[in-house]
């Protein structure tokens, strides 16, 4: 009993650090940081998703002398930089990015100034952004809840095959139903709402979430394969849940759906 609610406690913690690990490191992860502009703190955090209307963005800077210009462009286009003064509200100032198409993308970066002194935010790269369609709870909560009972199912599994357990089939079982469900289910729903596509991995196309999602599916129907034919199914179970791991770690909604924009017009 104590063993297996030890088994139970490690896997819940290894399934939260990937998590956390993968939202992180994720390409819509906003990034935050602070500058110092002639004795003045800048402090931001720029977003790199957003669903419904314009993309607000902002920066707090208490000096009043300090003020900013937002500048933009599509990524992957021809369009010439947009540039936009921000406006001051308090403390912060505040502009915003026009809304996209699903999966548009804008380019965009900060040029922060006071007197004559100018710092670019970020200082030698840009923020790139990527619009979407809302995804109703519905959709989204099941996705998410039971992809991580996926990962944290593939997780006990693995250790109940190195520990030795009565319920590694059942638990080989939980892992592909909850897969099915999280994956193949609602992760094309919520792709749907968001892009207006249910699948675009393979053989459709190189979305590396649905892609990831599919090889782990594939590892672990392997692995109930193994359960009934093979001699050795914990080899079988370990290889599943090490590509689970794997595909989970790699950052979310990288080289996610991409609108082409050299097929629509110049945009805002």
């Amino acid at each position: 009993m104590v063993r297996n609610l030890m088994m139970w406690i490690l896997a819940l913690l290894f399934t939260v650090a990937s998590a956390y690990y993968q939202r992180k490191t994720g390409p819509t992860h906003p990034t935050a940081g602070q500058a110092d502009l002639a004795g003045s703190l800048i402090r931001y955090k720029l977003l790199r998703s957003h669903d419904v209307g314009d993309q607000p963005v902002f920066l707090q800077a208490a000096d009043s002398a300090v003020y900013a210009v937002l500048v933009y462009r599509r990524l992957n286009s021809t369009d010439d930089w947009t540039r936009k003064p921000m406006s001051r509200q308090g403390d912060a100032l505040v502009s915003s990015l026009p809304h996209q198409p699903p999966g548009g993308k804008l380019e965009y970066y900060l040029e922060v100034k006071k007197g004559q002194e100018i710092v670019r935010i970020p200082a030698d790269s840009h923020i790139t952004t990527r619009f979407k369609g809302a995804v109703p709870a519905w959709a989204l909560l099941p996705h998410i809840l039971f992809m991580f009972a996926a990962m944290l199912l593939s997780t006990r599994t693995a250790l109940a095959a190195l520990t030795g357990s009565r319920c590694l089939r059942a638990y080989v079982w939980w892992t592909v139903g909850l897969l099915i469900l999280g994956g193949m289910i609602f992760g094309p729903l919520v792709q749907e709402y968001a892009f207006g596509d249910l699948w675009t991995g393979f053989p459709f196309g190189y979305d590396l979430t649905d892609n990831k999602t599919l090889i782990a599916l594939i590892g672990w129907l392997a692995a109930l394969w193994a359960m009934y034919k093979s001699p050795h199914p914990k080899r079988w179970i370990l290889i599943a849940a090490a590509v689970t791991l794997v595909v989970f770690v790699i950052p979310h909604s990288l080289f996610g759906t991409e609108l082409d924009y050299s097929q629509t017009p110049v945009g805002r």
